[in-house]
């Protein structure tokens, strides 16, 4: 081949893949913080599941991966000492979630409407359940026995009752599908039978399912669309009830959403604002007792999501962008200079002690936060449309903090930059205890 066309063949390849492998750094030390950053992903790239959906294997020795090759496996138990191992485990499909019990990664067939999962050390393949046809879905859970299979589908007896939107929305596909009102409807499958209960109708968008890690019965999911027009997060149970409201609104503009079950199940977390903009909250209540808590954190401070440790004595946050909710007025307008921060934030809770009485109802517990700077989060694109959201979670030991970030592979205008998947470590080199 002549030198010419092997040149301009090395010049797309670099040109698709971003920085070249061999330029990508593998092991750092974040300049800003002091924080030991380690990528897990393979050269080629590779992003981890949503912030709620369980990623590791029941003994937290594995990480499953969301690469275009397929589901990818890396091994954890050597981070830190030696290059995380990588490995793929099936070509073509994408990881659901991993396995509460066993050391399965669940993923969906579309071809055959079938639920499977595969081995992540043995490779094997098996079918779970087939979908009943009335579901056409892409939300799914698992629950934490590996009973069921949750879906959110279209409800084919439900009646289309659109929505007015109120004045001063942002309009947009967010509001006109949240306006829409189109009938749906979640349904439990059980895995062993193939037996289909419709537990909840609603002319709702509803979003974001998730099953509670101790409760095989507990359902979380949320109302879609403009936060600020939605009482957006409900439980419901498997084995009847009602849904129930966890967060009710009581003032204009006051927007909640972005929830997540505790690693106990006894908690759900969400991002709070009273109203958008203002004030900012992490804040969560108990599904037993009712008795909630909020965590004061400032603005720049302020993260897409948030994850808790095992233990649940720690928050994570995976900070702003420029185009986020904390770089805005309550109107709308944007902060000259932006207040958002860009960062992976580590942070430590503290309550407000004191003391006070009221006879008809528990008062919320009032804390905050105390954060720490991670990773410089600068250089990243958090969009959904170039980007990517950092989704990030603790490992199992508590040890480090996964996250996605493309930092490494820069795209201007609407060209999707590439993924990698990132582990820093929470504790400095050399700091004591």
């Amino acid at each position: 081949m002549p030198r010419s066309l092997v040149l301009f063949f090395a010049c797309q390849l670099l040109a698709l893949g971003g920085v070249a492998a061999e330029t990508l750094p593998r092991d750092w030390t974040d300049p800003k913080t002091g924080h030991r950053v380690i990528r897990i992903s393979p050269d080629t790239g590779g992003a981890n599941l949503y912030f709620h959906q369980r990623s590791y294997t029941p003994e937290g020795d594995k990480i499953v991966l969301r690469t275009n090759a397929g589901i990818v496996a890396v091994d954890l138990r050597t981070l830190g000492t030696t290059p995380p191992v990588s490995e793929l485990i099936l070509a073509g499909a994408a990881p659901i979630a991993t396995a509460w019990r066993s050391r399965e990664a669940y993923f969906f067939d579309r071809a055959e409407k079938t639920l499977k999962a595969v081995h992540l050390d043995t490779k094997a393949v098996r079918t779970v359940v087939k979908l009943p046809s009335e579901v056409r879905s892409s939300q799914f859970a698992i629950n934490c026995d590996e009973s069921l299979l949750v879906a959110i589908g279209a409800d084919p007896d439900g009646q289309t009752v659109p929505r007015s939107a109120p004045a001063g929305g942002a309009g947009g596909d967010l509001e006109a599908e949240w306006a829409a009102g189109t009938p749906k409807m979640i349904v439990t499958i059980n895995v062993k039978t193939g037996e289909m209960k419709v537990i909840h109708r609603e002319n709702d968008w509803t979003n974001h399912l998730q099953c509670s890690p101790t409760d095989p019965q507990q359902i979380l999911f949320c109302h879609e669309g403009p936060w600020h027009f939605n009482d957006r997060t409900w439980t419901i149970r498997a084995d009847g009830g009602p849904a129930r409201l966890l967060h009710e609104r009581t003032m204009n503009m006051e927007i909640e959403g972005h929830e997540f079950f505790g690693h106990d199940g006894r908690m759900v977390w969400y991002d709070l604002q009273t109203p958008r903009s203002t004030v900012f909250w992490l804040a969560g209540i108990d599904l037993a007792s009712g008795h909630r808590t909020w965590y004061n954190l400032r603005r720049d401070e302020w993260s897409v999501h948030y994850n808790v440790s095992p233990d649940g004595k720690v928050f994570a946050g995976d900070g702003g962008y420029p185009g986020s909710v904390a770089a805005q007025s309550p109107g709308g307008e944007r902060l000259d200079p932006p207040a958002h921060g860009q960062w992976i934030y580590l942070f430590r809770p503290s309550l407000v002690r004191g003391s006070s009485f009221r006879d008809k109802k528990d008062l919320i517990d009032i804390g905050y936060l105390k954060s720490e700077r991670l990773v410089d989060m600068s250089a990243h694109n958090y969009s959904k449309v170039t980007g990517v959201e950092p989704n990030l979670t603790f490992t199992p030991d508590a040890k480090w903090i996964i996250f996605s970030g493309n930092f490494h592979s820069p795209r201007e205008g609407r060209n999707r930059a590439i993924t990698h998947t990132y582990a820093v470590e929470i504790a400095k080199k050399g700091a004591g205890p």
